[in-house]
């Protein structure tokens, strides 16, 4: 007996990204991202995350919330260029404004 994947593998198999787009309805990208994504890993499940480390560390953090208590009426990229300048610290204005948003400041 066969299964509703079979099918649509049987039907897809010999078919070009355009056709399958065309008969899925879905854009060429997709289709050919999932494509790309079996071939390289063999399957078309979503893979976890790397381990990346969060960008600013316990100090950087620690920082961030000296600056901020000193004065409230900084700006973001007030902030970020402050950290650079006297700390090296590199961070982005983004960064500045998610890990503020953390910390539970919010303006």
């Amino acid at each position: 007996m066969q299964t509703a994947s079979t099918n649509i593998c049987e039907r897809l198999c010999n078919k070009s990204i355009s056709e399958i787009s065309l008969l899925l309805n879905i854009p060429r990208s997709t289709v050919s991202g999932i494509i790309r994504k079996w071939k390289q890993l063999g399957t078309t499940a979503t893979q976890p995350q790397s381990d990346t480390p969060h960008k600013m560390t316990e100090w950087g953090q620690c920082m961030l919330k000296r600056t901020v208590h000193r004065s409230h009426q900084l700006s973001a990229e007030t902030i970020a260029n402050d950290l650079q300048s006297l700390c090296g610290l590199q961070i982005s204005t983004t960064t500045v404004h998610r890990e503020l948003h953390g910390m539970g400041f919010h303006g």
